[in-house]
């Protein structure tokens, strides 16, 4: 279990993270979400005691990080793939790490195997690809076979194979009660991984929840309906927490109903209806809208 108790960071005259308060619990893979700038690769520095917090507190199973007597046993780390001595082999720096703990070279060779890196174990670290390098820090992080498992962004530049056996796997951590703090921007990836996210936007908690309940919070369903008598089909529909939005011509899409209570609608009005789609909310919609006024580097609108 990871406890931060109203953390703050600040650089200067900068505060990067301001009274964040949250608990990861065990048996869940928790999403840390959040946009460029929001706080969140220096909320986990502070988790792991590579920076330390201007007011506030963070412990890992009820003790300080910098206070754990053997760290990779409780809890591996990815923050940076490329945090590797780059003229040793994948091999020689696992097994240095490996050396720190007295984790025997047994253990170098089964992580080697468990995340696919044995074909190039032995070449350097430094000529790795970026999803070779992921895959070493994943080895690193899963060395000690710690209870905790924090990792920055894991998925960036694997394959679909590497996404999808990262996403397994963390889930499989999970379901054996340990504790899994996973960062991504990949909304779609981390929808189909994650049993709860926390949502950092500028330096502060926006969000705490079961990814379905937050979902359902910041989204709304929306029905696409096709008809070639659209205008009269959205003037019956139409009320006061109704919305119709023309997609194009003869297709609107329209919140506020069921696309039951719409097909029901259009019968008894012997409207003829070409499509009937109901859309949910997703993560990314959820995310969306929860961040848009915490994006603090905005690309322009096209």
């Amino acid at each position: 279990m990871i406890v931060a108790e109203q953390l703050t960071k600040r650089f200067g005259d900068k505060t990067a993270v301001s009274q964040v308060s949250f608990t990861v619990q065990p048996g869940k893979v928790t999403g840390f979400l959040g946009p460029n700038g929001a706080g969140k690769s220096t909320t986990m520095r502070m988790i792991v005691g590579l920076d330390s917090p201007t007011s506030g507190r963070v412990t890992v199973n009820g003790t300080p990080y910098r206070q754990m007597r053997a760290p990779l046993a409780e809890v591996g780390v990815l923050l940076d793939a490329k945090a590797v001595h780059t003229g040793r082999s994948a091999r020689n720096h696992l097994r240095a790490m490996a050396a720190t703990h007295g984790i025997g070279r047994a253990r170098v060779d089964e992580v080697i195997e468990l995340t696919g890196i044995g074909s190039v174990a032995d070449k350097r670290a430094g000529k790795f690809s970026l999803g070779m390098g992921q895959r070493l820090g994943i080895a690193a992080a899963l060395l000690g076979d710690p209870h905790t498992l924090i990792l920055d962004e894991p998925v960036n530049g694997l394959d679909p194979e590497g996404v999808r056996w990262v996403r397994q796997f963390v889930r499989y951590l999970a379901a054996e009660g340990r504790t899994v703090l996973l960062s991504s921007h990949l909304m779609s990836e981390m929808a189909q991984t994650a049993d709860h996210v926390i949502v950092l936007g500028r330096g502060q908690v926006l969000a705490d929840a079961e990814l379905s309940a937050l979902v359902r919070a910041w989204t709304s369903n929306t029905v696409l309906v096709r008809s070639p008598r659209l205008t009269e089909l959205a003037a019956a529909v139409s009320g006061p927490d109704v919305t119709v939005a023309a997609t194009e011509p003869g297709a609107a899409e329209i919140t506020g109903v069921t696309a039951a209570s719409l097909g029901d609608l259009a019968a008894s009005l012997g409207i003829p209806v070409h499509e009937l789609t109901s859309r949910t909310g997703s993560l990314e919609d959820a995310y969306l809208a929860l961040t848009g006024e915490a994006v603090e580097y905005k690309s322009k609108e096209i």
